[in-house]
């Protein structure tokens, strides 16, 4: 039976003589993720090659080599597979390292793993499941006999002994021999009775060096007792009498900062320190020490940052702990503890605010997760005091008086034990200031070119008018005089705009006490543009032309009125003898800018004399309107002056001398008609102006006026034939009364 009873002498060097009760590598968690990543049972499979079985580990870790051979799992192989270009390469990696600190750790390792697996299957599947693990055929017997040899593991004999690697390396002695009590007692296993004895003789001296703490101690002499309790935490670790006594010793002094600082954030406790210690390689070990919720001492080991700061996220809310970081070398403390103050993990409430209304103070905060309440206790000007009620994120209280008002906001967590402990609380004063009377109501009205205001309400204050930009404030709305938009009134004139602001305008009323103003209401106000630039033009058939400049700001609408001149009615002709001759008719119509800019603005006015007003439309509905002057023309009345060459009839005895008859029409009692003048130039072109040729005739607008009609002879022999003859209108007037002029042929003598 020699080679298959697992467990009898096999004659090789190395060759186990007990059954691993445990793998006894650091870091076996790790390996076994990457196998699982790997997607393999065990880690012998990442050893085989593929499509091959036949791994070898009754004596010795042996793999397939050629047809019949079989290769020792070595260093150089492992270094050798690692480097390969294959998907386990990084899972041998992880063996070779193995290897190198212990040469029978791939061993043990693969060894626990196939006598754990086996374990799990029934008697019977054993066989065959062994074959699919890749085991030699040779040696599958002798796995067998080792899967029932050796004890089975629970699930938390499993956990302790894979975790009994890391304890040991950590130099959590409590921790291991804690592990090791969990697992089976027999000598199954020599490497775990090895490390129990190991493990026992360690804690003696650990018991050794805290009594001779406490006879020093008890002496007086503190600097043998430190150095005795760090000779116990430097054998164990985990040993939290000679942690204590040590954070006992070195606990920094009530009021002065400590060497370890610890800091309350809203979800954490932030630790800092500024502290080398000679010896040390710059690594800390940072422990928090607290109760659980029997009121049990305990232990809890903090993760660092790098450098010399840390975050403890797992403080207990409610609990009272303390920090001490332990400078270490190679793994192990070699100097006193830096030790922070106590710090109760109740968070206070962040970004607190106070601001102050009319008898008002209102506060807010961002509550910290976790808090069960939170409490606002109140403290008035003649010390009346009180809780007040509060939402999660703030308060609001009314009554109050002028003066300064004290307040406490408190947090309160549920602790682990079940009580409610409430933190320190923050504490913050606010006075209440006077507030001004708001304004009750406004109105305006038009007062000349100035627009004046008026209001109820503000008793004691000072009201400006401003323009809000956007959206205007609500009345009652709590400002500040700062904010404020530039008042529109004057300070020596206030409630009067003089002149307003042309458009559409809000003014709106504010009331001003020092520092601090209250909206008030709004009134709309339009004050409408002027209209410049007016002119009218007589066009025939009874119609007028307008042109003006369009008003700037906006504006949408014109409103145009006409209306007849009073006494213009009434035309004469030539004779003067009257007539209807048209008069002129009143109207009103409203234009458009499209339709102005587009078209331009005709308007039917008729023959008489008319006066045209045009002022801007209101824009807004429902506002008040200050109107701006009206813009006015003066059409004159439709007024003509006509001439013609009168030429005598043939005679037996010759011919008559001709005549220019020149004739006016016009209202009467017209005034202000122009002078004609009768022009002759050589040539058959028409004179171009009054200037451009010979003076013929000259008849005074006063002659017309005063005859309607007036005829005179031609002189003979004006200049030499051919030439042309053609009037004009001379004077101020001359551009209001249309010249009607015979046919240019007429005119021409030859």
């Amino acid at each position: 039976m020699a080679g298959r009873e697992f467990g009898h002498h096999l004659g090789l060097p190395r060759a186990l003589s007990g059954l691993p009760l445990s793998p006894l590598v650091p870091g076996y968690a790790g390996l076994i993720a990457a196998q699982h990543a790997a997607g393999l049972r065990h880690l012998g499979a990442a050893l085989l090659p593929p499509g091959g079985g036949g791994l070898r580990v009754l004596d010795g870790l042996y793999i397939p080599a050629g047809a019949r051979g079989r290769q020792r799992v070595d260093g150089a192989l492992l270094d050798g597979l690692s480097r390969a270009a294959s998907p386990t390469a990084s899972l041998t990696g992880l063996l070779a390292e193995l290897h190198r600190g212990d040469p029978q750790a791939p061993r043990r390792v693969v060894l626990y793993q196939l006598i754990g697996l086996l374990q799990e299957r029934d008697q019977g599947e054993r066989p065959r499941y062994a074959l699919e693990l890749g085991l030699h055929p040779d040696e599958v017997a002798g796995l067998l006999a080792a899967a029932r040899s050796r004890p089975t593991l629970t699930r938390q004999q499993s956990d302790a002994a894979e975790s009994l690697a890391d304890a040991w390396k950590r130099h959590r002695l409590h921790r291991v021999r804690s592990l090791l009590e969990r697992l089976p007692q027999g000598r199954t296993d020599p490497a775990l009775e090895a490390l129990r004895d190991v493990v026992g003789t360690r804690l003696d001296v650990v018991d050794v060096a805290l009594a001779a703490a406490r006879r020093a101690e008890g002496r007086g002499d503190l600097e043998v007792a430190g150095a005795e309790l760090l000779r116990a935490l430097r054998e164990a670790a985990d040993d939290r009498r000679a942690l204590r006594g040590l954070v006992r010793h070195h606990q920094p002094r009530s009021g002065g900062r400590a060497p370890l600082h610890a800091e309350l954030r809203s979800d954490h406790v932030e630790l800092s320190w500024a502290a080398t210690v000679d010896g040390s390689d710059g690594d800390w070990r940072l422990l928090c020490l607290y109760r659980d919720a029997k009121g049990v001492a305990k232990v809890r080991e903090v993760a660092g940052q790098g450098g010399k700061v840390a975050r403890d996220c797992g403080a207990a809310l409610g609990s009272e702990v303390r920090y001490a970081a332990l400078p270490l070398l190679d793994g192990r403390p070699v100097g006193a503890p830096l030790v922070s103050h106590r710090v109760l993990v109740t968070p206070e409430v962040e970004g607190l605010g106070l601001t102050d209304g009319p008898g008002r103070v209102e506060g807010s905060w961002r509550r910290p997760a976790g808090a069960t309440d939170v409490t606002v206790e109140w403290r008035g000007v003649g010390g009346e005091s009180g809780r007040l009620p509060c939402r999660d994120d703030g308060f609001t209280t009314s009554g109050l008086s002028t003066g300064s008002h004290a307040f406490h906001v408190v947090c309160h967590y549920r602790a682990p034990g079940g009580a409610v402990v409430p933190s320190p609380g923050v504490r913050a004063d606010r006075t209440v200031h006077p507030w001004p009377d708001p304004v009750r109501s406004l109105t305006a009205r038009p007062d000349g070119t100035a627009l004046r205001f008026q209001w109820t309400g503000a008793r004691g204050a000072e009201v400006r008018l401003v323009q809000w930009p956007g959206e205007a404030p609500a009345p009652g709305s709590e400002l500040h005089t700062g904010t404020l938009p530039a008042r529109l009134d004057r300070g020596e004139r206030a409630g009067v705009l003089d002149p307003p602001p042309a458009g559409v305008t809000r003014v709106a009323a504010v009331a001003v006490l020092g520092e601090r103003a209250l909206a008030g209401p709004a009134v709309d106000v339009e004050v409408l543009r002027p209209v410049t630039g007016l002119s009218v033009q007589r066009l025939p058939d009874g119609h007028a032309s307008v042109a003006l400049d369009w008003p700037d700001g906006g504006v949408g609408r014109l409103v145009v009125t006409w209306e007849p001149i009073e006494g213009g009615a009434e035309k004469t002709d030539g004779l003067g003898s009257g007539a209807d001759g048209g008069a002129g008719v009143g109207g009103r119509r409203v234009v458009t800018s499209h339709a102005y800019r587009r078209g331009g603005l005709r308007l039917p006015v008729g023959g008489g004399g008319v006066l045209i007003r045009v002022v801007t439309a209101p824009q807004a509905v429902g506002t008040l309107v200050v109107p701006a002057a009206p813009a006015e023309a003066v059409l004159p009345p439709d007024t003509a002056i006509g001439y013609q060459l009168v030429r005598p009839s043939r005679r037996l005895l010759g011919r008559g001398r001709t005549l220019l008859r020149v004739t006016l029409s016009a209202p009467r009692g017209h005034t202000g008609v122009p002078e004609f003048v009768f022009v002759a130039r050589s040539g058959t072109l028409r004179p171009r102006s009054a200037t451009d040729g010979t003076t013929v005739v000259r008849i005074p607008g006063t002659d017309l006026t005063r005859h309607g009609t007036v005829e005179q002879e031609l002189p003979t022999a004006l200049c030499p034939a051919p030439y042309t003859l053609r009037g004009f209108l001379l004077g101020e007037h001359a551009s209001a009364v249309r010249l009607e002029e015979p046919s240019p042929a007429t005119l021409v003598v030859r």
